[in-house]
């Protein structure tokens, strides 16, 4: 892993039967960098994300992982420090993984569960540092009215919202986002990208999120990486992203890129 970069995949492969959702990746991702993968469904984008903090185990073989410089996983195993290494890593999923029944508050200071002892997680026995930045968190991603809600009654944009204060919370310094507003309305998935650029600019975090629609990646993203049937098919700036480049990444039948004001 070169000193700047924070992430670094090298000869990564996962098979689900006979199909490669991942067919020897390496991709080196640097401090600071806001990275959209996009790419049609299938072509492995999640798996990759979640490769990324063990959750999805490569096949064995030379494919290794690394997170600031700890391997996250190689020959087909998770590390042994994989706990302390998701402890920088913030995971938002495109279904919000938050707990239903807690409010938003209580969803949000289990962000800073790895820096407790078990006894206090478990009795919310939550110092006043930890209550003070989950109120601040919430404030930031415009959520604090919500804070005493239930997960449940909220809409799936202020629970996304709520996924990235857990993040904030946390003290994440990559936040790995899955999917985050695929089931969102525009307005609500606007609100979210634009937290996810806050983090990013103002805090200078590096954020990899994975993207349904490429709009989205060609406006807040720098850089943008294409998979196709596990393969990566492009890495560059959103600018090399011109229709017939996503032809080649989407297929022929991708007809409603004129419609997203790409040229």
């Amino acid at each position: 892993m070169t000193e700047a970069a924070v992430l670094s995949v090298a000869h990564a492969t996962k098979r689900f039967g006979a199909r490669a959702a991942l067919d020897d990746i390496s991709l080196s991702v640097g401090k600071g960098e806001m990275v959209g993968l996009i790419g049609p469904s299938g072509s492995g984008k999640s798996t990759l994300l979640r490769a990324l903090t063990g959750l999805t185990v490569l096949d064995a073989g030379p494919g290794r992982i690394e997170a600031f410089g700890d391997t996250v996983q190689e020959n087909g195993k998770v590390s042994d420090k994989i706990r302390m290494i998701r402890r920088r890593i913030g995971f938002i999923f495109q279904q919000f993984n938050l707990v239903r029944r807690l409010t938003l508050y209580q969803n949000v200071v289990m962000g800073s569960l790895g820096r407790l002892s078990p006894l206090a997680g478990t009795l919310g026995m939550w110092p006043d540092e930890t209550k003070t930045a989950a109120m601040a968190a919430l404030a930031r991603v415009g959520v604090a009215d919500h804070a005493g809600q239930r997960a449940a009654t909220l809409s799936g944009g202020q629970q996304q919202r709520g996924a990235i204060a857990r993040a904030l919370v946390q003290k994440a310094k990559i936040v790995l986002a899955d999917e985050p507003v695929a089931s969102l309305d525009p307005v609500a998935a606007r609100k979210v990208m634009d937290a996810l650029r806050d983090l990013n600019r103002t805090d200078g975090l590096t954020v990899i999120i994975t993207l349904h629609h490429v709009e989205h990646a060609i406006r807040y993203c720098d850089r943008i990486v294409a998979l196709s049937a596990g393969k990566i098919v492009y890495d560059g700036p959103p600018s090399g992203l011109d229709r017939d480049r996503l032809i080649d990444i989407y297929g022929p039948e991708f007809e409603d890129v004129a419609h997203e004001g790409i040229h």
